[in-house]
């Protein structure tokens, strides 16, 4: 019997392939230092990129945003899901979200369909908040990724690997009745394991 015939070789539309990664962790981590690494490259390659962050966000000026050990580029903020859609520039290649955990509900769908129109969509934030439990709408994004990067920081108190955002009051465990959001860096939280970790209960 003759060599089977080669199949004839299958040619994909030339369309814009979109995704979706998120970039997580807990504070500290190195979560906008590896958005900004991305972005730059992005860049270094030649494609249109717009990085947005939350209005909400006033540890930088509003138009950087800035990694704990001082990387800093650019961004526009944005106050809600709906102004940061209505800036994405239709022949943007790749959008670049910072502190995606602050903004509100919205925001999945607009990963989700700047993604399907083929826009490469980078997000980072926290996935969980000072008690330990799922931040804002970070658990949705992490299941709708294309593909997610999990960090991990070092544990203030024993140097192992940390992954929760300890809160701290004038120096001790913020109460579980405190608000989930409350914008500061060293002088309000330290990344702890989770053997460290503390929450307590007083208010």
């Amino acid at each position: 019997m003759g060599d089977s015939p080669v199949p004839a070789p299958h040619h994909l539309p030339d369309l814009q392939t979109g995704s979706l990664t998120v970039i997580t962790g807990s504070m500290f981590s190195g979560k906008t230092e590896e958005l900004i690494r991305r972005v730059r490259r992005a860049l270094y390659a030649r494609r249109s990129v717009q990085v947005f962050k939350p209005a909400v966000d006033t540890r930088a000026d509003e138009t950087v945003i800035r990694s704990h050990n001082g990387v800093r580029h650019r961004a526009v903020a944005a106050p809600t899901s709906a102004a940061l859609m209505a800036q994405v520039h239709p022949e943007t290649d790749i959008i670049a979200i910072e502190e995606v955990q602050f903004f509100d509900a919205g925001i999945v769908p607009v990963c989700q369909t700047l993604a399907d129109r083929g826009h490469q969509v980078i997000v980072a934030g926290l996935d969980t908040d000072f008690r330990g439990c799922p931040f804002g709408p970070l658990p949705t994004l992490l299941a709708v990724a294309d593909e997610v990067v999990k960090l991990r920081a070092i544990c203030a108190k024993c140097g192992r690997d940390a992954s929760r955002s300890q809160r701290l009051i004038d120096g001790r465990p913020a109460p579980a009745s405190a608000p989930t959001v409350l914008i500061g860096a060293q002088e309000h939280y330290e990344a702890r394991c989770r053997h460290h970790h503390e929450v307590t209960e007083g208010v």
